[in-house]
């Protein structure tokens, strides 16, 4: 389908100011201020200037949050944006409500532990940053994120992303009957989105610690609704 941009020169913007070099200075930034998290409940919390402000904002980490504090801002973090952060870009610090620091392993036994799906969730979140995707929930459409070429100001997203594992009982059932595909793709195309399928193999039947999900193997797949107007002979 290719990437709906938003209004004329959102292409030529979004080429000037990779998303790459964005999560670079990002990275940079939180790293240099010792950016710490606060975790609360299934989220994480991070305090932020004006500048780190207008960088989670480009980056596209974490949603923004009204407060009294005139100079300072706090963005809440999925639990899968939190421990990508912490875990693969090592940028931020989570601490709990005592203020304690967590470690990766402690951070990973909370979140599993509050999410079954955690482990192939954060694989599949992962997997996508890594290869400069914008990742956002995709709750509003019925799938688990959905993935921007870049900025959501400046383009549609374009894929609708459902996070599967055969290990897991196909993640709840789902996708398991036609109707579930046809569903799922009527709506999909509703909104112009291509259904991406992210099948994680997991290589551990346990996933106890973070470095079992550095095994894990994603496998790509789009799914698209075919049409009878595309097998007409032209007249």
């Amino acid at each position: 389908m290719g990437p709906r941009w938003k209004g004329k020169g959102a292409e030529v913007k979004a080429l000037a100011d990779p998303i790459s070099e964005i999560v670079r200075q990002f990275q940079s930034s939180l790293i240099s201020s010792n950016s710490r998290g606060m975790l609360s409940g299934t989220n994480v919390f991070l305090k932020a200037d004006a500048e780190l402000t207008d960088l989670l904002n480009r980056a596209c980490f974490g949603r923004p949050r009204v407060t009294s504090e005139k100079n300072e801002q706090w963005f809440q973090l999925s639990m899968e944006e939190a421990f990508y952060l912490q875990y693969s870009l090592k940028c931020i610090t989570v601490v709990d409500y005592n203020d304690t620091e967590l470690n990766n392993n402690e951070l990973w036994k909370y979140m599993t532990s509050r999410k079954d799906k955690f482990p192939i969730l954060v694989k599949a979140f992962s997997h996508l940053r890594s290869k400069n995707w914008v990742v956002r929930s995709g709750s509003q459409y019925g799938v688990d994120f959905v993935a921007y070429h870049h900025h959501p100001a400046l383009v549609h997203s374009e894929y609708a992303v459902l996070v599967l594992s055969a290990q897991d009982g196909s993640a709840n059932g789902r996708l398991r009957v036609w109707s579930d595909f046809h569903c799922t793709l009527r709506l999909c195309g509703s909104v112009a989105k291509t259904l991406l399928i992210l099948d994680i193999e997991q290589q551990q039947s346990c996933a106890a610690s973070p470095s079992c999900v550095d095994d894990y193997i994603v496998e790509e797949r789009t799914i698209t609704r075919w049409s009878p107007e595309q097998g007409r002979e032209k007249k």
